[in-house]
């Protein structure tokens, strides 16, 4: 069973989300930050949440600016805002009662996770094909940067979506460094990455877990793919983390 609920962003626009409830006794509640143009209904997003609730871990899962159901336009967001709004989203659950627990990002959502963890008082981290630069993200979009730059916006076609890229996004991109983050994360970090994934590298999940401090982990998601769109791959990896996050869940 899934809730709708909807909360205000960092700077105004409301965001929408769906926390799947836990099925039988809460074991903990979590939070999940989805990828760079995705939303909270991607196959990532919701097979990872669903499967955790059927562990008994509720998961708040959401659309960021401008995306899915969510108001706000999307090019007048960044990556600092991204983070911001991770930090939202789980006073959200603080304020209903349900603290998050455990933190969950994938891919450019990940490294969102690790920016946001501190505000977003998380118990525990989980990064799934994460990028160590947050930067590493223009590669979807490197034919338009140069224009993007020189012109101040171009117009990306991704998804069957039309959205604007903006200077300021790109520019706050590469603003954004995490290793200072990652170093004073002072929370479980588990770190999981495919050897084949073709989008972000597993170079990226070396460098965040050498960066890291314990207590740290890796698990190897060995077939999948970056947005875990085969069948069983999202549920294998909320299974995953249910085993991994069990011992930092509320008592």
């Amino acid at each position: 069973m899934a809730t709708r609920v909807r909360f205000e962003s960092s700077t105004g626009p409301m965001l929408a989300g769906l926390i799947d409830e836990p099925v039988g006794k809460a074991r903990g509640w979590g939070l999940f930050v989805h990828g760079l143009t995705l939303g909270k209904d991607c196959p990532a997003a919701a097979r990872i949440c669903k499967q955790l609730a059927s562990d008994g871990i509720g998961m708040l899962r959401y659309d960021n600016l401008g995306l899915g159901d969510s108001d706000g336009d999307w090019d007048a967001g960044s990556f600092t805002q991204k983070v911001a709004d991770t930090v939202c989203a789980a006073r959200f659950m603080a304020e209903r009662g349900t603290g998050v627990d455990v933190l969950v990002g994938h891919s450019l959502g990940g490294a969102a996770a690790l920016a946001a963890a501190h505000g977003a008082q998380a118990r525990a981290v989980v990064t799934i094909g994460a990028p160590i630069e947050p930067a590493h993200a223009e590669s979807q979009y490197d034919s338009l940067v140069d224009r993007v730059l020189e012109e101040g916006e171009a117009e990306w076609l991704v998804g069957g979506k039309a959205l604007t890229l903006r200077r300021s996004f790109v520019e706050d991109m590469r603003r954004a460094d995490l290793r200072e983050a990652i170093r004073e994360l002072h929370r479980p970090l588990l770190v999981m990455h495919s050897p084949t994934d073709n989008t972000v590298g597993i170079a990226n999940a070396s460098e965040i877990f050498r960066t890291a401090r314990h207590p740290r982990s890796f698990v190897s998601l060995e077939g999948s793919d970056h947005l875990l769109t085969k069948p069983g791959q999202g549920q294998r990896a909320g299974r995953i983390i249910s085993a991994w996050a069990d011992q930092y869940l509320v008592d």
